[in-house]
């Protein structure tokens, strides 16, 4: 029975489930970390003075791209839809919140942008897995292909 536990079968049967798993926790948090700018002009200019206040050129025109990028990888990654393209927007985005607002901060308050940077590069190497948009398309391609 030990022996069985430690081969995980389960877990081998199911492994499509991850990257699902990791998509609505990553997808969730991005959404989450924007909707305020999104529904509250007041949050959106408070995030256009930090931006200037960092030395972000362009702020006005920064803020809005960045928070509206985010929202629309966090949906693209919640659904698994064209995944690859969007980790490589929001690993640069995330890459640029880390020079701009974490550089001399601590790992654990960097922690949280790394990991969508990690999550990015995740999904950039391995795709949306078999439970994803992305794999529906691709199945209805090979079909086409096919015939």
């Amino acid at each position: 029975m030990f022996r069985r536990l430690l081969d995980l079968e389960f877990c081998k049967r199911h492994r499509d489930y991850a990257p699902l798993f990791l998509r609505l926790l990553i997808g969730a948090f991005i959404i989450h970390g924007v909707q305020d700018n999104i529904l509250n002009a007041e949050q959106m200019t408070e995030f256009e003075k930090f931006l200037m206040a960092r030395g972000v050129p362009a702020a006005a025109i920064a803020a809005p791209l960045s928070v509206y990028a985010q929202f629309i990888c966090g949906v693209s990654i919640l659904l698994g839809a064209w995944i690859r393209l969007t980790s490589v927007v929001f690993i640069i985005n995330f890459v640029c919140a880390i020079v701009i607002a974490h550089l001399g901060q601590s790992f654990h308050s960097m922690f949280p942008a790394l990991m969508i940077i990690a999550a990015g590069l995740f999904f950039l190497f391995n795709g949306a897995g078999r439970l994803s948009i992305d794999s529906l398309l691709e199945q209805r391609g090979m079909v086409k292909a096919g015939h």
